[in-house]
């Protein structure tokens, strides 16, 4: 298992993926919507969490974790990509790389989900893609697992969305 340092003040949002939790932190000084986040922090067996949900569609909806990686290794930051997967420290991205990759319309349209502005639904991206890629990736590489880990996510969102 990596080891992070994690910070006391930063906002947690975690999942349960059939046996393991998936737990995604978002770097302090970044303001994440108390409604974003969904219940408490927490999405799973008693809460929702719309953030958690869009992120996963939007790597199910390119393709799956192989291909988004792909997309940002065609755009010129692999090396952000490549850090997210290994076990290493994660490199930042920008919500204007953020947006180079998935396009301004994407972003609009997650913006408009979490009913918050563009550049705030850029910046919490930019947070949350890495740490998320980076718990889909425990080893260090991308498996089967993965994107098994995605579907197995976006299930637990719909039923604890009543869907």
């Amino acid at each position: 298992r990596r080891k992070r340092r994690q910070s006391p003040n930063a906002q947690r949002f975690q999942i349960g993926l059939g046996d393991r939790q998936l737990e995604v932190r978002v770097a302090d000084g970044l303001s994440v919507p108390r409604k974003v986040l969904g219940a408490g922090g927490n999405a799973g067996a008693g809460g929702s969490n719309p953030l958690l949900q869009i992120v996963l569609s939007l790597l199910q909806q390119n393709g799956g974790l192989e291909e988004v990686l792909g997309k940002f290794r065609q755009g010129g930051l692999g090396a952000q990509a490549d850090s997210w997967v290994s076990t290493g420290p994660n490199m930042g991205i920008s919500p204007t790389q953020l947006e180079q990759i998935f396009g301004s319309s994407t972003l609009d349209g997650i913006a408009s989900q979490l009913g918050v502005s563009q550049e705030q639904a850029g910046s919490t991206m930019s947070q949350v893609l890495p740490e998320l890629i980076n718990q889909l990736t425990p080893q260090g590489q991308v498996t089967p697992e993965s994107n098994d880990s995605i579907a197995e996510g976006l299930e637990a969102l719909s039923r604890s969305l009543g869907r």
